[in-house]
């Protein structure tokens, strides 16, 4: 896991579904965890952050990459 992947993850919006506009690391673990179940994960980096998400709020890590979120809302990184 690179730095600038839990920057991604902190400030990258879920472009679509439910959750569409919400930042990666605020997705429900749920949501995360129905992705999984399926295993339909989206393809590329979207997917991967995904998983990566996933796997940090499993261990409890939220706390590590929220601070990492920009102030704007409306940053695209």
């Amino acid at each position: 896991m690179e730095k600038e992947q839990l920057i991604e993850i902190a400030n990258t919006a879920m472009p679509f579904g439910k959750y569409k506009g919400c930042t990666l690391i605020d997705l429900p673990e749920p949501y995360l965890l129905w992705f999984a179940r399926k295993g339909e994960f989206p393809q590329g980096k979207l997917g991967e952050l995904m998983q990566l998400t996933l796997a940090i709020k499993v261990e409890g890590l939220e706390g590590l990459v929220k601070p990492l979120k920009h102030p704007d809302p409306f940053y695209k990184g």
